[in-house]
Order: structure tokens, then sequence, then C-alpha cells
């Protein structure tokens, strides 16, 4: 998965492989966020769990964009909007 990750042209990484914070399982995680870092891509990663594994695995700093609403952002993606920025735009009369 590392080849293709690092070759791709955008990256959106959602959620760990695994359980990550028990060593004996954090291999994958660690490689994937290894890989997303590594990407030349746009890369994204969203949710609290996914930063704590870009933090573990020393690459948080070489991302595009992180955010920690994980949730939020699968729904943005999903949707196209989220509740709090419908409010925000103006009404058509």
């Amino acid at each position: 998965f590392a080849r293709e990750i690092r070759a791709a042209a955008t990256v959106f990484f959602n959620g760990p492989m695994g359980v990550f914070e028990w060593p004996k399982y954090a291999a994958g995680t660690l490689a994937v966020a290894e890989a997303v870092a590594a990407c030349p891509g746009y890369t994204v990663v969203g949710g609290g769990d996914s930063v704590a594994a870009l933090e573990l695995a020393g690459v948080a700093g070489r991302v595009k964009h992180v955010s920690t609403g994980g949730g939020a952002s699968l729904e943005f993606l999903e949707l196209g909007t989220l509740p709090g920025l419908d409010v925000l735009r103006p009404r058509k009369a």
C-alpha cells in the first residue's frame, strides 16, 4: 500500500489500521502514516486517532492539512457541506 499512497495525487487518511497504541500492532498504521507524509500530492488527515498516529510516527508536520474532526470530515466529503457552514451562507431571497 505504501507505494500506491506515495504515488497518489491526493490522499485522505481517516483512521488507523488497527490498535496502533499497542506496539505489536502499530507497524501497519505507522507505515501508512509515513507513506502519507512522504506523498508529494495533497494529503489530508482526519480524526484524532489519525493525528495521534502521525505524531507517534513523528511525521505530523509533513502532511498538507490536519483535521481533528474525523466524523465531520467524512460528512463534508459525503455531503459537500456541514450544518455549521450552512448557517453562515447567505440565504437566497
